[in-house]
């Protein structure tokens, strides 16, 4: 099969490589359609580690291990890969753990499958496992300000999604050149409202408070930063309460994020935590605590299929990018230079030449 391994230059090589074999707890999907992420750019350049780095897998199940009852040959299927392990998305077959494989209804394209594993859930785990927020099915009646920064990307989007499932108002957006998409995703009704980041620090400040005001609510306690640069988590840490209570979630590893005050909790979003499981000597071990990521991950997986089937989950706009696997270079060099917005990119990997 062909497989493309992005190199820490941002290259992409077409690879002949043997089809792999899934184990006994895993699946072998033909790929019909590639997502693609930012990190996916970042971890070659950064790890200077070149390998296939795709991640979103949609397609049709190839392969099942001896354990796995779900899901069988011939399903339609989008899958979350294990990152940095090997059998990525960006080849004619790839491998994933039956728990972040999910059924595609056939009302959902193979294109839109493939925007949202790994965005969508790096949206549920930072507010359901970081901010600690009601979950859908246990959605909150009381207001609860929602600082999301980044709202026009694909994280941000789906945030939006999951926050307004739990009825979590009023929701304000940061967001600059997707500024038309966002407003589809918002309830103005319920007080949500956007703020363009273009306008400056301070209209950006200025802004969040004065939505608050509107809403007749004195303090914002929380907030998913799904840009962390740029002054984003600066400029949040001005209007976040400083009375003890708040909470902020990033989403990149390794940043300095000492500007923080220490009256706010911070977090890490770390989307790689649904293929982690809970080991005997960590500090959830030694409580006797079994369940943790793995099993969020295979709950919400099957949320958001069941969401997809119903209407009341939507994936994110797409572009495809031309010649499945050779437009994967391309495409990961737009995304590090940031010529898109408000869209995910894919590759139909039968369109590789």
């Amino acid at each position: 099969m062909k497989e493309a391994v992005v190199s820490p230059d941002i290259k992409v090589t077409i690879k002949d490589v043997p089809v792999p074999k899934p184990n006994a707890d895993q699946v072998l999907i033909r790929v019909i359609y590639s997502g693609s992420n930012p990190k996916d750019w970042k971890r070659p350049k950064y790890m200077k580690k070149e390998h296939n780095s795709g991640d979103d897998i949609a397609g049709i199940i190839e392969e099942v291990g001896e354990n796995i009852t779900e899901f069988k040959k011939g399903d339609r299927v989008a899958a979350f890969h294990e990152m940095m392990s090997d059998h990525g998305s960006f080849a004619e077959y790839a491998i994933a753990w039956a728990y972040t494989t999910f059924h595609l209804p056939k009302k959902t394209s193979f294109e839109e499958g493939a925007t949202v594993p790994l965005a969508a859930m790096t949206a549920a785990v930072g507010l359901y496992q970081c901010l600690r927020l009601p979950e859908p099915w246990n959605a909150t009646t009381k207001k609860t300000p929602l600082i999301v920064y980044g709202a026009s990307g694909a994280v941000g989007a789906f945030t939006i999604k999951l926050a307004r499932l739990s009825n979590i108002h009023p929701i304000i957006a940061i967001s600059g050149r997707g500024h038309n998409f966002v407003e589809g995703l918002i309830d103005r009704k319920k007080g949500d409202t956007i703020v363009d980041y273009r306008n400056g620090n301070e209209a950006i400040i200025s802004g969040i408070k004065d939505t608050l005001k509107a809403n007749d609510v004195s303090e914002v306690y929380y907030a998913f930063d799904a840009v962390s640069e740029h002054s984003s988590y600066q400029n949040i840490s001005q209007v976040l309460s400083t009375n003890g209570k708040s909470k902020i979630t990033l989403v990149l590893p390794g940043n300095d994020y000492s500007a923080i005050p220490k009256h706010i909790e911070r977090s890490t979003t770390m989307v790689g935590s649904v293929h982690m499981a809970i080991v005997p000597d960590s500090e959830e071990g030694k409580e006797g605590i079994i369940t943790g990521g793995k099993e969020f991950g295979f709950i919400f997986f099957r949320f958001f299929s069941r969401g997809l089937q119903e209407g009341w989950f939507t994936s994110h706009p797409y572009e495809v990018v031309p010649g499945g696997l050779r437009g994967v270079e391309k495409g990961l060099n737009d995304l590090m230079n940031g010529v898109n917005s408000a869209t995910k990119y894919v590759f139909k990997i039968e369109d590789t030449k």
